[in-house]
């Protein structure tokens, strides 16, 4: 289907373009959202006497969503979540998950705003891009910890789960020199049992 392009629209091309697309595609996103008109000679008359307006339109959209991305540039959000040793998430974090926080913090954008490739499965500190206009992209890092004292941690630069490995492998070897030198059920033990 041959449709007429109301504002940018990534991988497909900008205001005024008339594109072929897929019939799904066009009934199903653009033609309920506003983002196409199909190409028809009465609707590419329409298109011209409204070009000014949709582009001023547009215009607009794109300066609010500038004005909200410097708010959210850059900013930090933590999440707290159960995770294994290895810091291996039990779940994942996906863009709903990231959306969530972010509006819970006072932001202002949508789950479809998220562009993540994969969910996220592990701890630390993770970059997210957020698309809040189609000409507007910003980053927004994600803090997942297991709790608020190990995401201070993460936020320092430090890694949680190597530094838990360091800790437990000083206290094995803390506690196999204490056997050696003649801690619990060493052999010099004066008792005998029978």
């Amino acid at each position: 289907m041959k449709v007429i392009l109301l504002e940018r629209v990534e991988r497909l091309g900008t205001l005024g373009d008339v594109v072929t697309v897929k019939d799904g595609y066009a009934r199903n996103f653009l033609l309920p959202r506003s983002k196409a008109l199909r190409a028809t000679s009465a609707n590419l008359k329409v298109f011209d006497v409204q070009r000014a307006a949709l582009e001023v339109r547009n215009q607009q959209t794109r300066e609010a969503a500038e004005a909200n991305g410097a708010a959210l540039d850059g900013t930090i959000y933590m999440m707290i979540r159960q995770a294994g040793e290895t810091g291996q998430l039990y779940g994942s974090v996906t863009g709903r998950d990231v959306a969530d926080a972010v509006v819970s913090a006072g932001g202002k954008i949508e789950r479809a705003m998220v562009v993540l490739d994969k969910p996220i499965k592990t701890l630390g500190v993770h970059e997210v891009k957020v698309r809040l206009h189609a000409e507007v992209l910003v980053s927004v890092k994600i803090n997942i910890a297991r709790s608020e004292d190990e995401a201070e941690r993460q936020s320092r630069g430090e890694n949680v789960v190597e530094a838990q490995y360091e800790e437990d492998r000083a206290s094995a070897a803390e506690a196999a020199s204490d056997m050696a030198e003649g801690g619990a059920g060493s052999a010099g033990d004066d008792r005998d049992f029978y």
